[in-house]
């Protein structure tokens, strides 16, 4: 999540996005991502097993800043909350006549485990 492009930075893994996400704009925890305004999702993966979802959080937290960046803008170049009204959306890739492009449709992620990038 994110309070500005560029800003501060979160990981972690949860496994309900939808609460999650409404969970940090509500800033009903106190913490790291309220004290920081950290409210804007910008990158999630999602994983079917919560002990992938733990090793690629513990990588992400060991990368520097501008990987992270450079992982954010190659999905998310704008830095556009892919959360409206507190509900995800998720990015799917669509074919077309000029290649992959991007389309934001509802996430339906269910029960999977997913590790969230936060601004």
């Amino acid at each position: 999540m994110a309070s500005d492009k560029n800003a501060t930075l979160y990981i972690g893994v949860t496994n309900n996005l939808s609460r999650r996400v409404w969970e940090h704009k509500s800033n009903i925890t106190p913490g790291f991502t309220s004290k920081y305004n950290v409210n804007k999702l910008i990158y999630y993966e999602s994983y079917n097993y919560i002990e992938s979802a733990l090793i690629r959080e513990k990588v992400l937290k060991k990368w520097n800043r501008q990987w992270k960046i450079n992982l954010i803008e190659k999905e998310n170049s704008q830095w556009i909350d892919l959360s409206i009204n507190g509900f995800p959306l998720e990015f799917t890739l669509e074919k077309s006549g000029a290649g992959m492009t991007k389309q934001l449709v509802p996430d339906l992620i269910g029960d999977q485990q997913t590790l969230v990038l936060q601004w």
